[in-house]
């Protein structure tokens, strides 16, 4: 086997297969600071060959939340982005408001996807612009934001490592304009899909349109298995697949009649499987969509607002109560914001914490003010993973 003199200085001659194979196995975040240690560490790190057998070898972790404020009435865009790790002690300390400062000027972030961050101009721009950036090795790309640049449309990202490509898909919400009926016909509301290939590199429209009377909440979209997927305000979620350029409106499992009442909701991805995270009169829901064609749920973890109040005192008083009482629908009493790999970020009253499914424990994150909101609105939280993946060829 060939010994390649790894570094002059500090190291000697080594064996840089076994240092491959034993650095291939350990999670992006550590690799991240073993960077540092010499300048042969930080070559083998940052070679694509070893960043695929990090992917193949290894999975994406959370690492965090990253939340994004909403724009105003005025429609104008503000600027505040935050972001909270999970696995702090003290999170309260460690809220980030530079994540994205490596990028030329101030963005919205529209979607993340595998570590992968897609973000766009602030609005009004003279020169609106899409980014797509990995904030853990700082490096990003842009390309043109296709008009007319609209502050309120969603655009979702779906990368893939092997090989490193990607796509966006636009989303737009569009009303017919019915002059024969004065009555507004459900259904004339519908959604159109542009996609920008990393490829082509060029916007494209397709043929495909989604007849759905609801509009988009907590407005982003999670990409699972070549699969994007939208929360409506009703009781459905707008899937969209990516490759066959083919939708469908998939009904979230709803309560038997008189059952109770959903306060709140979100989407989210554990374990490569769609999650419906629900709060309702009772608790808290998590239900996994085991089915898509049948449309099968099935609830993996329930907990009763009765049960978070017993086991956190300090956190919760007369919890049930005020989640019945909050007519609020905009900004609800207990809501849950963003959910992957079994970790739900959720706000309660003007508190954010983060729930662990797996483990049943919850952990107070920090205050909402801490986050500098300026708009009355929920935000939009996206989660992110850390990975080594370069932009360079994508």
């Amino acid at each position: 086997m060939k010994m390649i003199k790894v570094d002059d200085e500090n190291e000697g001659r080594l064996n840089t297969d076994i240092i491959f194979d034993i650095l291939s196995r350990v999670p992006a975040k550590p690799l991240l600071d073993m960077k540092c240690i010499s300048r042969g560490w930080h070559n083998i790190i940052s070679n694509r060959s070893f960043i695929k057998a990090q992917l193949q070898n290894t999975q994406l972790d959370l690492n965090g939340f990253i939340v994004q404020d909403r724009y105003m009435i005025s429609k104008r865009d503000i600027k505040t982005v935050s972001y909270i790790p999970v696995d702090s002690k003290n999170a309260a300390k460690l809220v980030h408001h530079t994540v994205f400062s490596f990028l030329p000027e101030d963005v919205v972030v529209l979607a993340s996807c595998k570590g992968i961050v897609c973000c766009r101009s602030c609005l009004p721009s003279p020169n609106p612009t899409i980014y797509l950036c990995n904030p853990s090795n700082r490096e990003w790309i842009q390309f043109k934001w296709s008009p007319p640049c609209d502050i309120t449309e969603s655009i979702a990202l779906a990368f893939d490592f092997e090989p490193s490509k990607f796509k966006l898909v636009r989303l737009k919400r569009i009303q017919l304009n019915n002059y024969e009926d004065e009555n507004e016909d459900e259904d004339d509301f519908f959604f159109t899909f542009e996609l920008y290939c990393s490829e082509t590199k060029a916007w494209r429209k397709s043929t495909e349109m989604c007849n759905c009377k609801d509009d988009l909440i907590k407005n982003r979209g999670i990409y699972i298995g070549g699969l994007l997927h939208w929360l409506t305000e009703g009781d459905q979620i707008l899937t969209f697949d990516v490759e066959k350029e083919m939708s469908l409106l998939i009904p979230v499992p709803v309560p038997l009649e008189n059952e109770f009442r959903t306060v709140a909701a979100c989407i989210g991805e554990y374990e490569g499987r769609l999650h419906y995270v629900q709060v309702s009169e009772q608790g808290l829901h998590v239900w996994c969509l085991e089915d898509l064609y049948e449309f099968k749920w099935i609830l993996k973890d329930c907990k009763l607002l009765e049960n978070f109040e017993a086991e956190y005192p300090r956190f919760f008083f007369n919890l049930k109560n005020r989640v019945l009482e909050s007519e609020d629908t905009t900004n609800p009493w207990m809501n849950p914001l963003g959910f992957k790999d079994g970790k739900l970020l959720i706000k309660v009253a003007a508190e954010l914490y983060i729930y662990d499914m797996k483990k049943d424990k919850m952990v107070h994150a920090c205050s909402f003010l801490q986050l500098k909101p300026q708009s009355m609105s929920h935000p939009t939280v996206f989660p992110l993973s850390l990975t080594l993946v370069s932009l360079k060829d994508a």
